[in-house]
């Protein structure tokens, strides 16, 4: 649980993300920001990195949330891949600068630590979706003469691509409307070919 002052700093992160990229995240540009000393962020978290393993972690939190939503939400696996979408989709459109975070390979490349928990965060994700597209292919409603794991990558690798455009193009297009359409795309994908 973060105490309020690194809710702030988190915060104030992720805005100077948005705005100055994440090349722009220091400490002084964070200490500014929140018009504190960069001493005293340090009180908070140990070092830069230590913010965006925040970052990350509470994006994992809202991982292992949609995990557990997607554990009892009774419907179709095309549905459950069309919610769980639409609600990357809200976070991403309301939240740009965690797109920064999360599909910056540039800041990943030379830290360990954060590859590690980006790939435990891709890891729920695969997981998540692999399930509900076995679940859907014992229930006969998604494709079985493709597997789940190709599937799921096409899945996976068509919305990293869309929302890493979104992002690289500095969100010139709604997200959600040309997420929706992917979103259907997808599905007539993974449904069961009659």
């Amino acid at each position: 649980m973060q105490t309020e002052r690194q809710t702030q700093i988190v915060e104030a992160a992720l805005d100077i993300i948005t705005n100055k990229g994440i090349q722009g995240l220091t400490m002084k540009n964070i200490a500014k920001k929140i018009s504190i000393s960069e001493p005293a962020i340090y009180r908070h978290f140990e070092s830069k990195i230590d913010i965006l393993l925040s970052i990350l972690n509470n994006f994992k939190e809202m991982a292992n949330m949609l995990s557990e939503l997607m554990e009892t939400f009774e419907d179709s696996a095309t549905e459950k891949i069309r919610f769980m979408f639409a609600k990357m989709l809200d976070i991403f459109s309301e939240t740009p600068s965690m797109v920064s975070v999360i599909f910056s390979e540039e800041i990943f490349k030379n830290e360990e630590i954060l590859k590690l928990k980006i790939v435990e965060i891709l890891n729920l994700h695969t997981q998540m979706i692999e399930d509900i597209i076995s679940k859907g292919q014992q229930d006969k409603n998604v494709r079985e003469d493709i597997d789940k794991k190709s599937l799921a990558l096409i899945a996976m690798g068509s919305f990293r691509l869309l929302v890493k455009k979104w992002d690289m193009n500095n969100h010139d297009f709604d997200l959600k409307t040309e997420g929706n359409k992917l979103i259907t795309v997808l599905n007539k994908i993974l449904e069961t070919q009659n």
